[in-house]
């Protein structure tokens, strides 16, 4: 049973007042603590390398990691340096002999060491910090004791305690009390961006955080399951547990828009981790400028995984079998490799299946070394040097260019794009007539630079660049909402893990794109991962109960199938729906939760927003737009519905749903965007509408 949180002591902040009570003790760690870590600061800071390295190279590498550890071991003044205690019964790897000692261990976002090198504080990460997440009275894991803190700002007020050795008792109904703390902690007003959840993560979170580098996962969870958390410390485990590999290859988290990656970016060094890159899957894709957008049908085609094979088709038909010897002259002698032979040569490349480009170089080597042969057979003894400089002999140059040409990838997308007998000939059997016609450009464009790119031809040059040339892999990618995400696009994330693993976040419901993933074995197999595991993630941590049932009402007619989210806030949440008659009466309500403390979020379509932020201004309330940190001054961001995906606030005013439904191409895509809209707030929701309700809203 959970023990009540204790308050605070009387006095002024800081006094230790009398060290035999144990939140002064526990205060007393704090204090020596954030002394330990300033001096582990300042012992790295004052590392002298000017003697210990062997050129500027050398030493601008380890003057920049210095700089980096440096970072890591600041002390932010509002972030706990630790959250937990665990009291182990007996210290982890001893023996279960009678009479061995147990051990208490502080648990936080970072190692702490004092100046004999013993730990103040054990990263989360850690193997000995687990059981704070997974240790249950059914399974103490060897602990007597889970200590929670509570703390107002950067200062400890408060502590509750769960004996977990204590046998747990069927008939009283407080055993399984959740912890106030945790309750408190998850209910805290968000200001600013996403916070870490590492005092707070639940032990089927743990389990995927903690799962192997070499496996994908992919995660299915509706709003507010904390998902996206999830995955982020999935990467600052990884990081603590494979530092070492995945320092050489990197790790990358993808997210939908560029707001979004704003509002994640500071988790990862709130945990120390600064190393970690973050893209949109445009950014990956960025080999021509997008000026161009296509409509609904031409988007979903180009993101078919038919297209791989069109771009594949049309790449290798720029290959042609030799039909003239190759005639190669070094000094009086004449040696010939006949047409069979090259085309012996092309074929055998063409087989082996690798890419356009390294089979390209790998030509005139191979037919340097059928000269080669030829010299041996006569009685030379010709070494490398020979046949690196037969392979750049003119006539072989003059060969491998006609038999083998450079293709640049934008130049071979756009001939598909604008010349239909090209695209009708290595499309055939996969496009039918209309397809064609739906992606084809209208006008003639002169030039790569000329042309207007849509985001999906980006993502059939970087196909097409694929083919040419082997993408970089890296260790490991999170790819969060991916749920919106195209076969092509999956494609072009798969090539950047190829031989890594990767964190797939999502939500099928909240699919707004009309190519939104169908199935998540679907999705893996795009992206090159059938062997990724599938886990979900059902209750309900951000989202209060009566705004995710009220939301949940749309699952039979948007995901039917899905496990509805069940909330476990025991804070049933603000939530109303209000008939209004004028614009002025959504800014009222606006002005209404700003009286609350923390964020708060006006979303509406797209088209609304005008109106809104001219309503706003004339009203005097001055509002953010997404990806604008909100400060204590101003709490009000005003949000298009399109761009709503992954942010949340503690209080939203949602204008016009019937408007976000009819905003989308069909009436399905609506009913999820509107899904997305309805699933942003933490503490409140206020619908306004003028006109009718959805009828799916009941």
């Amino acid at each position: 049973m959970s023990a009540p949180a204790h308050e605070p002591l009387e006095g002024p902040a800081g006094d230790l007042g009398d060290l035999a009570d144990p939140l002064a003790r526990e205060r007393s760690h704090l204090a020596s603590s954030r002394a330990a870590l300033r001096a582990m600061r300042e012992d790295v800071e004052s590392l002298d390398i000017r003697d210990v390295t062997a050129n500027w190279v050398n030493a601008e590498v380890l003057s920049r990691q210095i700089d980096e550890r440096i970072k890591a071991l600041a002390d932010l003044s509002d972030t706990p340096l630790f959250f937990g205690r665990l009291d182990y019964q007996r210290a982890p790897g001893a023996d279960r002999a009678e009479g061995a000692e147990g051990e208490q261990f502080y648990i936080g976002r970072r190692h702490v060491h004092d100046a004999g090198g013993d730990p103040m504080v054990i990263d989360w990460r850690a193997p000995v910090s687990q059981p704070f997440y997974r240790a249950s009275k059914k399974d103490p894991m060897d602990i007597g004791l889970r200590r929670r803190f509570g703390y107002t700002g950067g200062d400890l007020t408060a502590y509750e305690d769960e004996r977990l050795s204590d046998p747990a008792d069927p008939a009283d109904p407080s055993a399984a009390t959740t912890s106030k703390l945790l309750q408190q902690e998850i209910e805290r007003p968000r200001v600013g961006p996403m916070r870490d959840i590492v005092a707070t993560i639940q032990p089927e979170q743990d389990e995927i955080v903690r799962s192997g580098l070499s496996g994908t996962v992919c995660v299915q969870g509706g709003p507010g399951t904390g998902k996206t958390a999830v995955g982020l410390h999935r990467v600052a485990y990884l990081l603590y547990a494979h530092r070492e590999r995945l320092a050489r290859t990197g790790t990358l988290v993808i997210g939908p828009n560029r707001s979004f990656l704003h509002y994640i970016e500071q988790v990862l060094p709130a945990l120390g981790e600064l190393t970690v890159q973050q893209a949109t899957v445009d950014d990956l894709v960025a080999h021509v400028e997008v000026r161009g957008t296509d409509d609904a049908a031409a988007a979903v085609i180009k993101g078919d995984p038919r297209m791989a094979e069109v771009l594949r088709r049309a790449l290798y038909s720029q290959v042609t079998l030799p039909t003239e010897a190759v005639v190669v002259v070094r000094g009086s002698r004449r040696w010939r490799v006949p047409s069979y032979e090259l085309e012996d040569i092309v074929r055998e490349l063409l087989e082996r299946d690798i890419r356009y480009g390294a089979a390209r170089e790998a030509l005139p080597q191979r037919i340097a070394h059928a000269v080669l042969v030829q010299m041996e057979r006569a009685g030379e003894a010709p070494d490398d040097r020979v046949q690196d400089a037969v392979a750049r002999n003119s006539a072989v140059k003059a060969a491998v260019k006609a038999v083998w040409p450079v293709v640049d990838p934008a130049k071979l997308v756009l001939r598909l794009l604008t010349d239909a007998g090209f695209l009708a000939e290595h499309a055939a059997g996969l496009l039918d007539e209309d397809e064609r016609e739906t992606i084809l450009w209208a006008k003639a464009v002169r030039s790569v630079k000329s042309a207007k790119w849509s985001a999906a031809d980006a993502v059939l040059i970087d196909e097409a660049a694929d083919l040419v040339r082997r993408t970089h892999s890296l260790g490991h990618v999170v790819l969060d909402e991916a749920q919106d995400l195209s076969p092509m696009q999956y494609r072009a994330v798969g090539r950047r893990c190829t031989t890594g693993s990767a964190t797939v976040l999502g939500d099928l419901a909240q699919g707004t794109t009309p190519w939104a993933t169908r199935s998540w074995d679907e999705a893996l197999a795009h992206l090159g991962k059938r062997e990724g595991v599938i886990e979900e993630l059902t209750a309900g941590f951000r989202v209060p109960t009566d705004v995710i049932t009220y939301a949940s009402r749309l699952l039979p007619h948007i995901a039917p199938g899905l496990t509805p989210v069940a909330s476990v806030r025991e804070n049933p949440g603000f939530f109303e729906v209000r008939a209004t008659t004028r614009t002025e009466e959504v800014v009222a309500a606006c002005a209404e939760l700003l009286r609350h403390e923390g964020s708060t979020g006006l979303i509406a379509a797209d088209a609304r927003v005008p109106a809104l932020a001219e309503a706003l201004a004339a009203a005097g309330i001055a509002y953010l737009a997404p990806g604008e940190e909100t400060t204590h001054e101003t709490r009000l961001t005003l949000v298009p519905a399109s761009l709503a995906k992954g942010l949340e606030y503690d209080y939203v005013v949602l204008d016009e749903p019937q408007t976000v439904v009819d905003g989308e191409p069909d009436e399905r895509t609506g009913l999820r965007r509107l899904y997305v809209a309805l699933t942003r707030a933490v503490s409140g929701l206020i619908v306004t509408h003028m006109a009718p309700l959805p009828a799916q809203l009941g």
